[in-house]
């Protein structure tokens, strides 16, 4: 039978145990808030640098011997000029979902001077009616598909734009034409093409009218769409809510303990 000492003694016990843990529990949400308020700063930066890259005036797009110092913190979304010959036969739908519905992305490989290809979206085409329905794959481009590419020379200008991984949810199919992401690494194996640039161009309005219509359809250029979720704010504020919570109850089972004395 417990005495009203060791009653007290493990009573003692007990807050101290409930102190300590709340003690771990607050520098835990605080430590999380201030890695969200720092997150908040980061992205906040990041969405400034975009809007003055989107705004800026095109500069050459990188040539092959840039590529592999390409970064997304100091490339994405920058505005490119570049020009060369267009592989229609290589062209790629990729599926989209904007405010104007269901469609495609129209990838085409374009030819540089420099001996490269740099995937190029020429914009938007509606599914139709009929719904999203992917089109029989193109036959692959022979190895001196640019030498012999015997189209015009178009020049094109839009935001560069690193290649897109697959989703966890939607894998890209190449077997069967299915594309969902614009993998340009894996397009580019698909239509048997070398020496493609790890990023591809989101051709602007105008020059997705001046390289002419795909399959009778003109794609709509300019529809980048900039997105950049921020729920950094939130989240800091419900940590150190909760610090705040944690911080109240172990007061509060201080000055109780104080008033048991």
């Amino acid at each position: 039978m417990m005495t009203g000492a060791s009653k007290r003694q493990r009573s003692r016990t007990l807050r101290v145990i409930l102190v300590l843990a709340a003690g771990v529990m607050f520098a835990g949400f605080f430590a999380l808030g201030t890695w969200q308020v720092f997150r908040l700063q980061w992205k906040l930066a990041l969405i400034e640098r975009v809007d003055q890259r989107v705004h800026a005036a095109p500069v050459p797009a990188p040539s092959m011997a840039q590529w592999p110092q390409l970064t997304a913190d100091t490339d994405d979304y920058r505005r490119v000029q570049l020009s060369g010959v267009l592989l229609d036969g290589s062209t790629t739908q990729v599926l989209a979902s904007l405010d104007r519905g269901i469609g495609y992305w129209v990838v085409t490989p374009l030819c540089t001077p420099d001996g490269g290809i740099v995937m190029v979206n020429r914009g938007f085409t509606p599914a139709g009616l009929g719904g999203w329905k992917p089109q029989p794959a193109p036959p692959a481009a022979t190895a001196d598909a640019c030498r012999s590419a015997a189209g015009p020379m178009v020049s094109v200008t839009g935001l560069l734009r690193l290649t897109e991984v697959a989703g966890r949810l939607r894998q890209n199919e190449p077997a069967r034409n299915y594309w969902y992401t614009r993998d340009v690494q894996a397009i580019a194996q698909a239509r048997g093409l070398p020496a493609v640039a790890p990023y591809f161009v989101d051709a602007d309005a105008a020059s997705a009218r001046a390289a002419g219509p795909v399959a009778s359809v003109q794609p709509v250029g300019g529809l980048t769409v900039i997105s950049f979720v921020n729920n950094h704010l939130v989240y800091a504020i419900t940590w150190y809510a909760l610090a705040l919570m944690v911080a109240g109850a172990t007061v509060w089972i201080i000055r109780d303990a104080r008033k048991q004395k």
